[in-house]
């Protein structure tokens, strides 16, 4: 009963994952690689932690 108005802990992560997707790809667009590389492999690593997130639950 008192889950009902409890918060996903991995909405605001996933939210975040997204815009560094978003922004990885109109890097991308833009021919800037480096910051694409590096924003996909931000994006990972958050994603790692989202999965490591929701096991733990």
């Amino acid at each position: 009963m008192f889950g009902l108005f409890k918060k996903d802990p991995t909405a605001k992560l996933r939210k975040q994952h997204s815009a560094l997707l978003e922004k990885a790809m109109h890097a991308q667009r833009n021919g800037d690689i480096k910051t694409y590389s590096m924003l996909t492999a931000d994006a990972e690593a958050l994603w790692q932690k989202i999965e490591e997130t929701e096991k733990s639950q």
